[in-house]
């Protein structure tokens, strides 16, 4: 497959509804927020995670699109495979650059997230380099500030005897935001692609599926009611670019009407895109 040759950013839109959509283990799993704006966010590693979940759901058992980081075994493990697998030298281990590149060429052949995002490969004794993907995504952050609720629940089983002997039910908490609309930004390099992994335009539309159906089948009653709700790509005619990415990211504004105090709705808000673009980029409105 032929690397990408064109330089694109895109915005993701969606929300949530009375769940989690990231919980903080410094804070009892509670919602993430920015303790000085109040604002909600969601983590990279968060969103990276459902897109590798729903490549892994679609494209199991496909030459090219297994996915290294999951929890199966161990990512030593994983890398003397690879070693094994395609007959590399072993007493060259972590020695010989020319055995450590074709171990990284052939991770990125085999492995979707690390041609899409990249690995950090070198540990153990069977290295495989450290790889910079072409695809990165900041955190997403709400468009109004958050404010997540602890709610008391009830929980009808106990886990031991001990437990059972002060009483059948116990107390729980449940962390949840009301409703929060986020927003999060990424990029997509064809330099990295062409020069490094060999991201390709199969695997970009595959890209694009994944974050508009990431959280179709991530559902749990923890998460809540989470949709996304836009997708703007912005693709340059060039692998360089033709534009700098902060002038196309502020073409998509996000406005909470005048007349609603507290969201509680998408449509509580107007999202609107000026589409007058700079010279060679094309606004695309995936969903």
């Amino acid at each position: 497959m032929e690397a990408i040759k064109n330089r694109y950013e895109f915005v993701m839109i969606f929300d949530v509804e009375n769940g989690n959509p990231n919980g903080d283990p410094d804070a009892g799993n509670m919602p993430r927020t920015d303790p000085e704006t109040s604002l909600g966010l969601v983590t990279d590693v968060c969103l990276k995670r459902k897109i590798r979940n729903f490549v892994e759901l679609v494209k199991e058992g496909e030459p090219c699109y297994n996915i290294l980081i999951k929890a199966d075994k161990a990512l030593n493990t994983k890398f003397a495979e690879n070693y094994v697998e395609h007959d590399l030298p072993t007493k060259a281990k972590g020695k010989d650059a020319d055995v450590v590149t074709k171990a990284r060429s052939f991770m990125c052949e085999n492995y979707f997230d690390v041609r899409t995002f990249g690995a950090v490969m070198s540990t153990g004794d069977a290295p495989c380099g450290i790889v910079r993907g072409p695809v990165q995504i900041n955190f997403a952050r709400s468009i109004d500030p958050v404010f997540p609720q602890d709610f008391t629940i009830t929980r009808q089983a106990r886990t031991t005897v001990e437990r059972m002997e002060s009483g059948e039910t116990e107390m729980g908490k449940k962390s949840v935001v009301p409703y929060g609309l986020y927003r999060a930004e990424g990029y997509v390099s064809a330099m990295l692609a062409q020069k490094v992994t060999g991201f390709s335009e199969e695997d970009l539309e595959l890209l694009w599926t994944a974050i508009i159906n990431m959280f179709e089948h991530d559902r749990s009653a923890a998460r809540g009611k989470m949709c996304m709700r836009k997708l703007y790509v912005f693709k340059h005619d060039s692998a360089l670019g033709n534009a700098p990415a902060q002038t196309l990211f502020e073409k998509i504004a996000i406005k909470k009407k005048d007349e609603v105090s507290v969201p509680r709705s998408y449509f509580d808000y107007e999202i609107s895109a000026d589409r007058q673009m700079p010279d060679g980029v094309t606004l695309i409105e995936k969903l």
